[in-house]
């Protein structure tokens, strides 16, 4: 069987970490910037960065609207960090204008953790993972989730403010944090599995 195609969304954040914590994880990624890439996909990843850049480039690319349909349409997609923004359907505090690709009925709070100088590192319990045990994530700007609606999971929280920082809606996976930027691979692990179980 062949391994899934998942593009990475190249319009800035870490991209190559991504890519190498996707081959990793068993999936055959590529980079994407333009709505002709994304016909052989089976998947998507949306890097961090800063959400409102992210959405400014995603309408200088022409990516926007394609990246939405796509993902109503049922194109896996797993965002972190910024991803998470861009995936929520709501913003509780977006800039005027700000738009995401949406798909996760959520309301997601940006730079909720502090700014850049408040990134932490901390160790959090997740469910729904392939293995058991805490997993330590890298928190830089990031933002929480503030509401879910029913048919949301919340995978885990952070465990000193008690607010939502992973979750799931069918096909899609966002996570407050970068998983990219550390060695387990358990959060790429299980996007590839939703994206092997969607194909």
């Amino acid at each position: 069987m062949k391994p899934p195609v998942i593009g990475v969304l190249a319009l800035q954040g870490d991209v190559p970490e991504h890519m190498r914590a996707l081959e990793a994880a068993g999936a055959a990624p590529v980079p994407v910037r333009r709505p002709e890439e994304f016909g052989h996909l089976d998947g998507l990843v949306i890097p961090g960065g800063e959400s409102t850049t992210l959405w400014r480039l995603s309408v200088a690319f022409d990516v926007l609207d394609p990246l939405r349909k796509l993902i109503a349409a049922g194109l896996p997609a797993f965002g972190s960090c910024a991803g998470m923004i861009m995936l929520a359907d709501r913003l509780a505090d977006g800039v005027p204008g700000q738009q995401t690709y949406g798909g996760i009925d959520m309301t997601v709070r940006r730079n909720a953790f502090g700014r850049q100088v408040d990134s932490f590192e901390s160790e959090i319990a997740l469910s729904g993972l392939p293995n058991d045990g805490p997993l330590h994530a890298v928190f830089i700007r990031a933002p929480w989730v503030e509401q879910v609606a029913a048919g949301v999971t919340v995978l885990g929280t952070d465990a000193v403010t008690g607010r939502i920082v992973a979750v799931r809606q069918g096909q899609l996976l966002a996570t407050a944090f970068h998983p990219e930027l550390t060695p387990d691979r358990r959060i790429h692990q299980l996007f590839v599995e939703i994206v092997k179980d969607n194909t």
